[in-house]
């Protein structure tokens, strides 16, 4: 079977009417947190590097750059949006593989705010986006992660590239293009996780993406079964390639519902040891100078991921369990500011920091953990945490993903204009004009 045109034709003939309230909704939901953490990662000192070796480059000023003045052309707009969107690691997480919002969104809602796509246009294009990726990405996973690729950025780029070509009327066959075209630049390492890179991959697939269904709309070609080929993508990438995945019950189901949104700004795979930390700190009313030894349980990837004794930066805190534990139990909060450099390198979480272990236990998922803290008064309390906060068994409420989104808008454009970002995000499907979510979303909105 040819699975890249299975999929092309696919996304060329599914409706918006065909897909359930919920999945709209939970695409709002997206949405909203999509754009948050792309408002509150605009000042970070990424996006002013990347802007500063980008912008002589740049085009027309299409598309907003989100937190910030500046305008670009869609294409570096999406690059520098998907930057954005990861650098915090406060993305969205499909509950099996890949962030799926940050390689899409960026590039829809540049090329919606370049052109007026309404809402509903925007909302079909990002869920099919995020079908094709997560099942692409799926397809491979997890032999295709654990040789150490990052899949946020391999099989992001199919999502935005299925996403333009939805929104710019591909056909069947340009489709199948745009999809080879994706699958020849799909790439992103594990190897620069904790650095400025790591949130590169999204921002590049996005734009990757754009660029694929921009080139196959003008009859660029390339192979039509990239994904499937012998030399494909799937074969290519990964040791136990599953064609069937990419086309198993396409529109019966869709991946979006298997989204889950971080309370933490780090990786999901250390969210169980944090909610253990905290909530045995704030039951037992527990102080640093109170521990003498943490001892954590994790899965096997927790330990691969996240296995930084000892992080120089904040970015490389993100990649510590020793770091993250230490954290929560020192200020009994895990935000953003617990991954500066300051707080990396503060004395008091140090020395917490020396006293955390962490052994792998083969039963548990990425989204389990057991915290065992022996008292210096010779106690030891313990809690197992079945389901990580933010998880499809504690899920955030869309109450929650407001509060989150204040907290990483209003410091960067103030309480009023949060709050209409907030409702333009919820109204997203009934707007004639996506892109007022971006203008909104300026710095310089008025």
């Amino acid at each position: 079977m040819n699975e890249t045109r299975a999929l092309a034709r696919f996304l060329v003939n599914s409706r918006y009417e065909d897909i359930s309230q919920p999945v709209r909704h939970e695409a709002a939901r997206a949405l909203l947190n999509w754009v948050g953490c792309a408002v509150g990662g605009a000042g970070h000192e990424t996006i002013d590097r990347a802007l500063a070796a980008l912008t002589p480059f740049a085009g027309a000023a299409q598309a907003s750059v989100l937190g910030r003045a500046e305008r670009l052309d869609c294409l570096h707009a999406a690059l520098i949006n998907g930057i954005s969107s990861h650098l915090l690691d406060f993305d969205d997480t499909h509950a099996r593989a890949i962030h799926p919002s940050a390689p899409v969104l960026p590039a829809v809602l540049a090329y919606a705010e370049w052109k007026g796509i309404s809402g509903a246009e925007l909302l079909h294009a990002f869920i099919l986006g995020v079908e094709a990726e997560c099942r692409v990405g799926l397809s491979v996973y997890p032999e295709h992660h654990d040789i150490g690729w990052h899949i946020t950025g391999t099989a992001g780029t199919f999502g935005a590239a299925a996403a333009i070509g939805k929104l710019i009327g591909l056909t069947e066959q340009q489709m199948t293009w745009a999809l080879g075209i994706a699958a020849t630049q799909a790439a992103g390492l594990q190897e620069v996780f904790g650095s400025m890179s790591k949130s590169l991959h999204p921002g590049r697939a996005a734009q990757n993406g754009m660029t694929a269904a921009l080139l196959a709309k003008q009859g660029f070609t390339s192979s039509e079964c990239a994904i499937e080929a012998p030399r494909g993508f799937g074969h290519v990438l990964s040791t136990k390639f599953d064609p069937a995945v990419v086309t198993q019950e396409l529109g019966e189901h869709y991946e979006l519902s298997q989204n889950m949104y971080k309370p933490y700004a780090c990786g999901l795979v250390v969210h169980a040891a944090i909610d253990g930390c905290l909530q045995l700190r704030e039951e037992h009313n527990l102080k640093p100078e109170d521990i003498d030894a943490i001892a954590l349980s994790v899965c096997p990837r927790t330990r691969q991921l996240t296995g930084n004794k000892t992080p120089r930066t904040g970015l490389e805190g993100k990649f510590s369990v020793y770091h993250v534990a230490a954290a929560a139990m020192v200020f009994g909060i895990v935000s953003e500011s617990q991954f500066s450099d300051a707080s990396v390198l503060d004395p008091r979480v140090i020395a917490v920091r020396e006293r955390v272990t962490a052994t792998v236990d083969d039963k548990l998922e990425r989204t389990q953990a057991t915290v065992t803290i022996r008292l210096k008064d010779g106690r030891t309390v313990t809690r197992h945490i079945a389901h990580a906060l933010g998880t499809l068994g504690r899920p955030m409420s869309d109450a929650d993903l407001e509060i989150k989104f204040r907290g990483l808008s209003e410091e960067v454009l103030g309480a009023a204009q949060t709050r209409e970002l907030i409702a333009l995000c919820w109204s997203v499907a009934s707007l004639p004009d996506a892109g007022a979510i971006a203008r909104t979303a300026a710095r310089n909105a008025t």
